[in-house]
């Protein structure tokens, strides 16, 4: 399984110049059966980036560019009437694909925003009373400006919680670049990019994140962690179970990642800001990570195990 790994990393370094980590944490979400959302400024690589694991692992690409006109419909498709066979025939949408990208998804309203939700969460498409599934794996990647808030719709809470990783791109380093400006003529495109694993291998992989083990001390920690999150007076929303379940799940594919058979509390105190921090709802004024990095150093580590 390492060689799989080390052949996607390999191969989407091809059109990213750094973002190794970000990279990572994108896989996170993948491997673990979840979605990643990217709130960075535009330019720095995240359309590139979901291109470029879709074609990586051989997978359907599909993009929905997210305005306050676009429609449930154009996400999920529709029933058409067929004059020949005298009878609607589905048309499916875009999510019907591998990935997924919504970008800018809080520029869609809120109604065209739940049409996300079902699909997300149950990887099915119910309309008209027919429940269709969609291919599998099924990986959205979210994207959306958090410096420009006009025109836009907050994603809510159910929306939010969808999302395993929540993360920043960021600028890149001026090393980095640079690199970017000598690399500029011979640069891959990610439609040139050549699959170095099937679909097949990503179910494979994610099969074997959940083997990987999960002590009862360190399930513990984790329940222990989103508890205070719901007793803290700085909060207004704690972290819900589904929170809990996936920085179990997130912590399991950052251990596979990293080459190990069990997590670790450090696997959760890395990764709790990216997994939980986009989960709450913090007072105002209050920020949501510097809460969860308060959380994680004022929650002990050994606690009592659940039986």
């Amino acid at each position: 399984m390492r060689d799989l790994i080390t052949a996607l990393t390999d191969n989407l370094s091809q059109t990213l110049v750094g973002k190794e980590q970000a990279t990572r944490l994108v896989l996170v979400a993948l491997l673990s059966g979840g979605h990643a959302l990217l709130e960075d400024v535009p330019g720095v690589g995240k359309t590139l980036l979901a291109k470029s694991l879709a074609r990586s692992i051989n997978g359907r690409f599909q993009r929905i560019q997210c305005t306050p006109d676009l429609l449930p419909s154009d996400i999920t498709g529709t029933n058409i009437w067929n004059p020949s066979s005298r009878q609607f025939e589905f048309l499916p949408g875009p999510a019907f694909t591998n990935v997924l990208l919504a970008d800018e998804i809080n520029r869609a309203t809120p109604r065209t925003q739940s049409a996300l939700l079902e699909v997300m969460e149950e990887k099915q498409i119910t309309l008209d009373g027919e429940t269709r599934p969609v291919p599998q794996p099924f990986f959205v990647i979210a994207t959306q400006n958090p410096i420009e808030y006009q025109g836009t719709f907050p994603l809510p809470e159910a929306q939010m919680d969808r999302f395993t990783i929540s993360l920043s791109l960021g600028y890149p380093t001026i090393e980095e670049e640079l690199l970017m400006l000598e690399r500029q003529s011979k640069q891959i495109k990610a439609e040139e990019l050549l699959p170095c694993l099937s679909l097949e291998n990503i179910f494979a992989l994610q099969q074997a994140v959940q083997q990987i083990k999960v002590t009862n001390s360190l399930q513990s920690y984790i329940v222990s962690l989103v508890q205070a999150s719901r007793q803290d007076d700085e909060i207004i929303l704690g972290i819900s179970p589904r929170g809990t379940v996936s920085m179990q799940k997130a912590a399991q594919a950052w251990a596979f990642l990293e080459g190990r058979t069990c997590t670790t509390p450090d696997d959760v105190k890395f990764l709790a800001p990216y997994v939980l921090s986009h989960r709450l709802i913090p007072a105002a004024g209050r920020s949501a990570k510097n809460i969860v990095e308060r959380l994680l150093r004022s929650v002990a580590v050994e606690t009592i195990a659940i039986k």
